[in-house]
């Protein structure tokens, strides 16, 4: 708002030959700009490039970590692409996802921001388009577990990375999976290059859903795995123990043994 604010001041300070407006004559002017009523969701989605939104997505994650890098591949390109009303998003918000959640190693961040970009243009408060949202941004989380990732190789990467499994959606699993099967460490920079790669890989194949939904040629093609639908049998809802409701791969945190479970 200031900056417009400031764009309309001096356009009238040209018009005057740099005249000085009064406080009041100013504000009246600011006062009398209409403001453009923000759009609800979902808003309008254009077919992306895919390999655009991950080379967008790299140096993001650089820039801004792993949520960050995912959201401003996806509303980036929106921006360039469709404009308004994307271009009032400021995409360093989403700069908190960083490791998991501020450093936290909760959700992976590449996940959070591509799911938000998702959600932004396919969901609602209205209950069929949430279901719809929901649907996607399950088939996302279940190919980040499911699949060997990362699957995509930026076209001037700092180093070449192995993929592996997660098992998770949670970053700490995810990354310390990556270190046991390649052996850098945590804090490496290959670690940090691998997540890159994550980001991009995650935020190309969100992309990918997205375009599919546009073409009605959606459907999700990694449901939850046959472990994760039998522990859900007692431990979800109407199941006999009842204290968890999840979709995501159980074993990624839990002993899966036969000791005291049936």
């Amino acid at each position: 708002m200031n900056r417009i604010r400031r764009d309309v001041l001096k356009m009238f300070a040209v018009a005057t030959g740099g005249a000085v407006l009064s406080p009041s004559f100013a504000k009246n002017i600011y006062a009398t700009k209409e403001q453009e009523k923000i759009p609800e969701a979902p808003w309008p989605y254009k077919k992306l490039d895919p390999i655009a939104v991950a080379e967008r997505a790299y140096p993001g994650y650089y820039k801004g970590g792993c949520a960050y890098g995912a959201f401003e591949g996806i509303i980036g390109e929106l921006k360039k692409e469709v404009g308004y009303p994307f271009i009032l998003i400021p995409t360093e918000m989403f700069i908190f996802g960083e490791g998991g959640v501020a450093g936290t190693s909760t959700l992976c961040g590449a996940l959070n921001g591509a799911a938000a970009a998702m959600f932004l243009v396919t969901g609602a408060f209205e209950e069929k388009k949430r279901a719809e949202a929901f649907e996607m941004i399950r088939e996302l989380f279940n190919w980040y577990e499911q699949e060997a990732l990362p699957n995509y190789r930026p076209k001037n990467p700092k180093f070449e990375i192995k993929p592996s499994v997660s098992k998770s959606p949670l970053c700490h699993v995810s990354v310390s999976r990556w270190c046991k099967l390649t052996g850098f460490k945590s804090f490496s920079k290959e670690r940090s290059e691998r997540c890159g790669w994550l980001t991009a890989s995650t935020a190309k194949y969100a992309v990918e859903l997205l375009n599919k939904k546009a073409d009605l040629a959606f459907k999700a093609v990694h449901p939850i795995s046959a472990e994760v639908q039998s522990c859900r049998k007692c431990h979800d809802k109407g199941g006999e123990v009842e204290n968890s409701r999840t979709t995501m791969d159980c074993s990624g945190c839990h002993f899966t043994g036969k000791t005291k479970h049936p």
